[in-house]
């Protein structure tokens, strides 16, 4: 009678490990996603040098103390919340600069939303600055609607609302604008 007893135990036991195991599921996703609050990054980076190349030759370098990566969302996106600093060098090895308080680069549409104290400085010395800039990588285009000042490389001062610019600042059209433009005598 006690072996029947320690059979029907064991056996018990032996279901209950049994039913354990084969009821788990592959769901860490839901499990991660669980201990997440809907608004919070998949991933924090602390001090971030980043380099980006083509063809084996350095493109661009971007330099921040903190990035907050939302790649988990619909519309991915990382957040630069402490300022950042980007450096783009053209075939030359000739470098532009651009800094700003905050930045937002978003994945799907390669727009990068620039925000606080933005300061562009390209090769040719000219130097953009405005409360907000955006930057379509896509179509090497940047914009702003916000007030904006830019002191071109000849000694030219432009303060506006707006404009429109190709990212070599070749192809410029300005909204509404003061400012002093020189205009060299050929004769």
């Amino acid at each position: 009678m006690i072996r029947t007893y320690r059979y029907i135990y064991r056996s018990i036991v032996a279901a209950l490990v049994a039913t354990m195991l084969f009821s788990c599921k592959g769901n860490l996703k839901e499990v991660r996603d669980m201990d997440l609050p809907e608004d919070a990054p998949q991933a924090i980076g602390q001090g971030i040098f980043l380099k980006y190349t083509q063809n084996g030759a350095l493109v661009a370098t971007l330099e921040s103390p903190t990035m907050l990566d939302f790649s988990n969302k619909d519309f991915p996106y990382n957040e630069f919340p402490d300022g950042l600093e980007v450096n783009f060098f053209g075939e030359e090895q000739e470098r532009t600069i651009i800094t700003a308080d905050y930045g937002v680069v978003y994945d799907k549409t390669n727009l990068i939303d620039l925000q606080g104290n933005v300061v562009v400085i390209t090769s040719d010395s000219t130097r953009l600055t405005a409360d907000q800039l955006y930057w379509d990588q896509e179509r090497q285009w940047v914009f702003t609607d916000h007030p904006n000042t830019i002191q071109f490389d000849n000694g030219a001062v432009n303060h506006g609302q707006g404009f429109d610019s190709n990212q070599e600042f070749s192809n410029f059209r300005s909204r509404s604008n003061v400012g002093v433009q020189v205009i060299e005598d050929k004769q």
